[in-house]
């Protein structure tokens, strides 16, 4: 999943964003929202962790211009502003999370997997595909009981691949939602990922390649 952060504290910011990736999320940072504005129209984003007191543009006209051009993409708010009026008004410009400074990183991740899930129209945590198993709070894969450790590169690659079950899913799909611009793209990058992660799983073989299209998870090749 990738993300946009969008914070001007720059030790908060960078203690975030160490944090998300470690977690297994693409992240673009922006530092105002100028910048912030730039970064959300030029690119697709799963969330958008968004602070309101910000540079240049703050972050409630941020959303609000968002919002009237139709981007349906899922914003946290973070705001040191913890009054019930202050949380009301931006649920109601379009918001689709709140979270008061300071917060406990824990607490973060957990809402912003939350919102990866509804991005994907899931509710339930785990997602089951014939005999896998993918827990996405714990991070964790298991086929036929057993589990199967994997990187957080590749563990990202098959939860993006799993909420999109049986549907064809592009290499620039899986570039623009697992890799950010800390990652230096090769041309056969996402091709490398999907073969070790489909030696990893084993067989029957999950993962089903469209020559030329791109790839499928399903526990059939349909």
């Amino acid at each position: 999943m990738k993300l946009l952060l969008v914070e001007d504290a720059k030790h908060l910011r960078q203690a975030v964003a160490t944090g998300l990736r470690r977690a297994g999320y693409a992240v673009d940072t922006a530092a105002d929202g100028a910048e912030g504005r730039w970064l959300a129209e030029s690119n697709e984003y799963d969330v958008i962790i968004l602070d309101i007191m910000l540079p240049e543009v703050d972050g409630l006209t941020l959303l609000q211009q968002w919002r009237r051009q139709g981007r349906q993409t899922h914003v946290l708010l973070l705001t040191a502003r913890d009054t019930v009026s202050d949380r009301v008004r931006g649920l109601q410009m379009g918001a689709d999370d709140y979270l008061v400074k300071p917060f406990a990183f824990e607490e973060l991740l957990a809402r912003v997997q939350a919102l990866c899930r509804r991005q994907y129209r899931r509710k339930a945590s785990r997602l089951l595909i014939g005999d896998l198993e993918l827990d996405q709070a714990a991070k964790t894969v298991r086929r036929g009981g057993r589990e199967i450790p994997l990187k957080p590169r590749e563990f990202a690659l098959l939860e993006y691949l799993a909420l999109r079950e049986g549907e064809l899913v592009s290499r620039r799909d899986i570039e623009a939602h697992l890799y950010d611009d800390t990652v230096a793209l090769m041309s056969n990058v996402v091709d490398s990922a999907i073969c070790t992660l489909r030696r990893k799983l084993g067989v029957p073989p999950l993962i089903h390649t469209r020559h030329g299209q791109g790839y499928t998870l399903a526990a059939e090749d349909a």
